[in-house]
């Protein structure tokens, strides 16, 4: 049999790890730094488990190579994670939006199904291993704590550097480098964004429904709509992840928060009472003080801020806060089946890859994908 080395225990490993031990003609072993599988599976959709997304296609994504993408996303899309899944046990349903849940709402139960398939399957799996060195020309050599280990093919899924609490610590692109491959650079996304704490103050746990333009200069550059939670000194919430993928230090945004009322409706409801009462009904209490205030009573004003309240972008929260990395190995030094076009063998699926997704669903959906895409590349080759 030949030997497989998966590095990395996350959604991808493990399902890398599946598709090819279901063929029964590999040795597969996992190796996870961490203590246990699937730590940031456990956590995704707010511990509930977002695994894909029913609207799905190329354009949700950002990388180097969206042709790549559509073709891997072609081959194996939301239909395919779902019957996959459901190939190990449970029920996965869409939200209204389109996000893909177990039926049981918990992202535990997704990763447990995981491990109970690996078992099944007699997957080597190997916690605590975090992987020092590869080495090798006609075979891999890997070093890491507990021994070393000579494999036919490699597989780096160790993830980027987002949430470093699950031992994502850019482990993956150092292995990578040492076989000559580049990383482009990499910045958290899907994560806050930070803002003069001043523009905020006293509107921290405040929930709304808003439109995002995000402006460079004059340029609008990203739109999002959807839920906008303030933070202490910053943005959090759904939409704003979704527009994190493109803010850059100095960008603009301009948050309306009466996105299904027109300027002039909203013109002839706050004028219909004198004070700060004239925004009873139209926006949370809270933050219609706050406007009424830095409006100074002007109804000019409290209305451009009802329409398009300025936040100038300080930055973001950084890789602690962040869901994903942006950036990674660029798929041009990949083939069509995410092998290394400097080693043979050598394989990327996952975060570790210059690809990132949307909020809701993509970036497992990438991780899956790549990981079936890997799985055939190695069916082909050994």
């Amino acid at each position: 049999m030949k030997k497989i080395a998966i590095i990395g225990g996350g959604a991808s490993g493990m399902a890398c790890a599946v598709f090819l031990a279901r063929e029964g003609r590999y040795h597969v072993s996992v190796y996870e730094s961490g203590e246990r599988l699937g730590k940031k599976l456990s956590a995704t959709g707010n511990g509930q488990g977002n695994v894909t997304n029913i609207n799905m296609n190329a354009s949700y994504y950002f990388s180097d190579d969206g042709e790549k993408v559509g073709r891997a996303l072609a081959r194996f899309g939301a239909e395919e994670t779902v019957a996959f899944l459901q190939t190990m046990g449970g029920i996965f349903l869409p939200d209204a939006r389109g996000r893909v849940y177990p039926a049981g709402r918990q992202a535990s139960a997704v990763t447990d199904l995981f491990r109970t398939e690996l078992a099944r399957l007699n997957v080597n799996v190997k916690t605590g291993a975090r992987i020092a060195k590869i080495e090798g020309f006609d075979n891999f050599r890997l070093s890491y704590a507990g021994g070393e280990e000579k494999v036919s093919a490699v597989v780096l899924c160790a993830g980027g550097m987002a949430a470093p609490e699950f031992g994502t610590d850019g482990n993956g692109y150092r292995l990578a480098a040492a076989f000559g491959h580049t990383v482009t650079e990499c910045t958290p996304a899907l994560v806050k964004l930070k803002c003069d704490s001043s523009l905020v103050r006293g509107l921290k746990g405040i929930r709304v429904d808003a439109n995002l333009k995000l402006f460079r200069g004059k340029r609008e550059v990203a739109f999002a709509r959807g839920d906008l939670l303030f933070t202490e000194g910053g943005l959090s919430g759904d939409a704003v992840f979704r527009i994190s993928s493109y803010a850059k230090e100095g960008d603009v945004l301009k948050l309306d928060f009466l996105p299904d009322v027109s300027r002039e409706r909203a013109a002839q409801a706050i004028g219909a009472k004198a004070g700060a009462e004239c925004l009873l009904c139209v926006v949370n209490n809270g933050l219609g003080r706050a406007l009424f205030k830095r409006a100074q009573g002007n109804k000019t004003e409290l209305l451009t801020l009802l329409k398009e309240f300025p936040v100038p972008v300080t930055g973001t929260f950084g890789f602690r806060n962040a869901q994903v990395t942006k950036g990674g190995i660029p798929l041009s030094e990949t083939d069509e089946f995410l092998q290394s076009v400097k080693r043979k063998g050598l394989y990327f699926a996952g975060e570790i890859l210059n690809v990132d997704g949307a909020c809701g669903g993509y970036n497992l959906q990438w991780a899956f994908t790549s990981a079936y895409t890997v799985a055939e590349g190695i069916k082909r080759c050994f």
